[in-house]
């Protein structure tokens, strides 16, 4: 999880580390060892019953960027805003395709726009077909300040057109996050009028053949990585 301020991004950076998910996950990678690092949930949970055991493909390679789950999640029963205005039901206009999942916010400094950047990028070396068949699904985390006018305008130009923005009420983006393992806390503003917005930093994959998020990626992932991963993460294999 990080924490980041807007709008002064000249200063704002990854800063602290909460130590939940993302230093299991540093763990994991590091070590190539097995890790529990599901929050769990309150509503809807996911077969791994609140946990989700991970593991990294590739045994104990730290340069491994994917972590496979022994344990996937169930995809969360979200129902949101979409750029456009209309009712985006997740588990509905996903079902059965490969689709990439990631909370952050349209003012962050650094780390959502280069992940969303680096999905993009790793995208268009895909075919067309499967470019057409992957779904990348942006949630906000500041939904107060992220409007669906706002993530129209962001998305594009952070990521790729195509890319699904979402937004709505805060505490069903935060107990549907919790669900797949990643905790986000209220954007909290500061004295000095900044925002700190705390989110957790990964992007989990689902798979279009059991619907379930069953790798998941840290916010150091290159584009070379999510090359390499992607053609498999569509066909519902392991990385």
């Amino acid at each position: 999880m990080s924490e980041q301020k807007t709008p002064g991004a000249a200063t704002a950076g990854p800063g602290r580390r909460t130590p939940l998910i993302i230093a299991a996950v540093a763990i994991v990678a590091a070590l190539g060892i097995t890790a529990a690092v599901g929050l769990g949930g309150d509503e809807d949970k996911p077969a791994s019953s609140g946990s989700a055991v991970a593991e990294v493909s590739g045994g104990s390679d730290p340069t491994v960027a994917a972590v496979v789950l022994d344990r996937p999640f169930t995809k969360p029963a979200l129902v949101l805003t979409d750029t456009k205005g209309e009712k985006y039901d997740l588990r509905e206009r996903t079902k059965g395709k490969p689709t990439l999942i990631y909370f952050g916010y349209t003012h962050c400094p650094d780390v959502c726009p280069l992940t969303m950047s680096n999905i993009a990028i790793a995208k268009k070396q895909l075919s067309q077909a499967d470019q057409d068949k992957l779904q990348v699904v942006f949630v906000t985390t500041d939904p107060e300040r992220d409007t669906s006018a706002e993530l129209a305008k962001w998305l594009p130009a952070a990521g790729d057109p195509s890319f699904t923005g979402l937004t709505g009420d805060f505490s069903a983006i935060q107990a549907a996050a919790r669900q797949i393992g990643i905790g986000i806390d209220p954007p909290q503003k500061e004295k000095d009028g900044s925002v700190i917005s705390m989110h957790g930093a990964q992007v989990i994959a689902f798979s279009p053949t059991t619907d379930q998020g069953y790798v998941l990626y840290g916010e150091d992932t290159t584009v070379e990585d999510y090359a390499k991963d992607l053609p498999k993460i569509i066909k519902g294999e392991n990385p």
